[in-house]
Parts: C-alpha cells; sequence; structure tokens
C-alpha cells in the first residue's frame, strides 16, 4: 500500500499543467481589467465563452472524448456548474470592473481557504496540522496583499463582498468536484458546464447591458480572444482535471501563485504599485503550497 501522504505528491504532467496554469490564469486577470474597462463586464464573458465553447467541442472531437453524460448524471451536472461557473464568472467579471487587477485576484484566490473550511464542514474531510497551517498561510498572505486596500473598503464595500461571494462558491465547487460519483469524462462536464454558463451569462447581457452594447475595440476583442483561448478552451479544463485527481486543499493551493502572477503582470502592465506586503506575501504563498503538496517521508513505505 503507498503512503497516504503520496497523494499529495504532485506528477510531472500535473506539475508542467500547473505551471502553465498559472501562467495563462495569472496573465488573464491584467487582461480582464484592460477588457471590462469601459465595455460591459458580463457581456465581455458572454462572447469569451461563446467563442470558446466551440472550440473546445473541436478539442473534444479532435481528442475522442465523448460528448455523452448520462441522463441520470444531468442534475449533478448542473449543481456543478452553479458554483463552479454560473456564481463565479458572474461575480467575478463584476468585481474586476470595480476593483483592481491584482486586488481582484487576491480576493478571487481566497477560494482555499473557504474550501478548507466547507471541507470540514459539509464534506468530513479533516486536515492534518500542516495542512492548517498551510491554510493559515494563505490566509496571513492574502490579507498582506490586502493591506494598502483595507483603508479603502469602505469606498469599494460591494465589489469586495462580490468577490469573496465569487471565491466561497468556487471553494464549494472545488470540494463537489472532488466528491463527484459522474462517469463522464472531466473534458466532457467542462463542455458542457462552459455551453450553459455561456447561455446564462447571455441571457443577463441582454437583460441587464443591452443598453450598453457597443462594438469592441480592438483591445477588447485581444481580450475576448484570450479570454476565449486561454481560460475557456485550457484553463478551465485543467483547473478541474487538477481539482477532480487531487485532494481538494492540495489543488486549491497549488494554484495559490496564479494571483501573485496576477498582482506582478497588473504592476508590470498597468502600474499598480507594489509594496513590501507583495514581496513578503510570494513567500508566504509558497510556504502554503509545500506544507500541503510536500510529500511526507515514511521509511516504512519503501516496504509497501
Amino acid at each position: 500500500m503507498r503512503a497516504m501522504s503520496d497523494i499529495h505528491r504532485l506528477t510531472r504532467k500535473q506539475l508542467l499543467t500547473l505551471v502553465i496554469l498559472t501562467l495563462v490564469w495569472g496573465m488573464n486577470w491584467p487582461i480582464l481589467k484592460i477588457g471590462v474597462t469601459g465595455y460591459p463586464a458580463i457581456t465581455f464573458r458572454s462572447i469569451s465563452m461563446w467563442i470558446g465553447w466551440p472550440l473546445l467541442g473541436l478539442v473534444l472531437l479532435y481528442m475522442k472524448v465523448p460528448f455523452k453524460v448520462p441522463r441520470k448524471e444531468w442534475k449533478e451536472l448542473v449543481l456543478l456548474a452553479t458554483s463552479n461557473m454560473f456564481v463565479w464568472h458572474v461575480l467575478i467579471i463584476l468585481a474586476v470592473q470595480d476593483l483592481s487587477s491584482g486586488r481582484a485576484a487576491i480576493l478571487g484566490y481566497t477560494m482555499p481557504i473557504f474550501s478548507a473550511v466547507i471541507g470540514v464542514l459539509f464534506f468530513r474531510s479533516p486536515l492534518r496540522p500542516r495542512a492548517w497551517i498551510g491554510v493559515a498561510l494563505a490566509a496571513i498572505a492574502a490579507m498582506l496583499l490586502l493591506w494598502h486596500e483595507l483603508l479603502q473598503l469602505s469606498g469599494k464595500p460591494l465589489g469586495v463582498l462580490i468577490a469573496l461571494t465569487a471565491a466561497a462558491s468556487w471553494a464549494l465547487g472545488t470540494q463537489q468536484i472532488r466528491h463527484t460519483k459522474m462517469t463522464a469524462p472531466t473534458l466532457t462536464i467542462v463542455f458542457w458546464m462552459t455551453g450553459m454558463t455561456a447561455v446564462v451569462m447571455g441571457l443577463l447581457a441582454m437583460l441587464f447591458e443591452m443598453d450598453r452594447w457597443t462594438q469592441p475595440t480592438a483591445i477588447t476583442w485581444g481580450s475576448i480572444i484570450y479570454n476565449a483561448l486561454g481560460v475557456f478552451v485550457f484553463a478551465q479544463a485543467a483547473w478541474l482535471s487538477l481539482a477532480r485527481s487531487l485532494p481538494p486543499l492540495a489543488s486549491s493551493l497549488s494554484v495559490m501563485f496564479i494571483p501573485i502572477v496576477g498582482v506582478f503582470t497588473g504592476a508590470w502592465w498597468l502600474s499598480e504599485v507594489l509594496h513590501w506586503q507583495d514581496w513578503l506575501a510570494v513567500l508566504l504563498v509558497v510556504a502554503a503550497i509545500a506544507s500541503v503538496l510536500w510529500p511526507t517521508y515514511n521509511p516504512l513505505s519503501q516496504h509497501d
């Protein structure tokens, strides 16, 4: 029998996927901010999804992944789509429009903290002391990165609340996807969740933003295409594959580098100011990830 600690070990393929995912999703935060500046946020996200969804379908065809989901699993598919995509995508894009790209990323990636608490309360997922240390370090890192925002929360309380609600919903979805009993391949699940979310966001855009519809500028189109290809063809599928194959806390904390990339690319592209707290947060995030993913040596495991 393999040592229990081995479940925290990333394979080479998972590590490569995580590195690419971190770069693609991290750089997307300032790109999102650029895209929704002066353009309706939900409409922006909706267009990205409608472009990305058929392209994702081509990926399934190329890889010969079946499109069929058994009828008995559609109810669970809708539940997974609600927490992982409906709530997350609608709320986080509104938060990005209201907050700086880096701070929206940080608030969105408080998800591992919510995930740990939800896992303990609702999924009977007890955490080892080392895992709780990782959660605490991630929480401290998030607070450090928000250091200069705390004095301004009175001016943007809705944006902060929206981002935290989005993070909590994503955390619930992470736990649900990990514990799902669906037999459909992950790519199939992602394909149908993306399609359903595209419909939901399209309807919301028509209801609330139609009077502000305009022709996207070249920069906005560039942001839309990046989201369509990077987020909805690659990142969403890559993330759910990791979330389904790794323990929930491990998969959650393993993506904590994404807001770090978001913060620093936002500083580079959008001139968002960095402070010493940002640099210290990087070290804490590294320690948080290591505390959960680093395998514990067990001398008995070599005889298993």
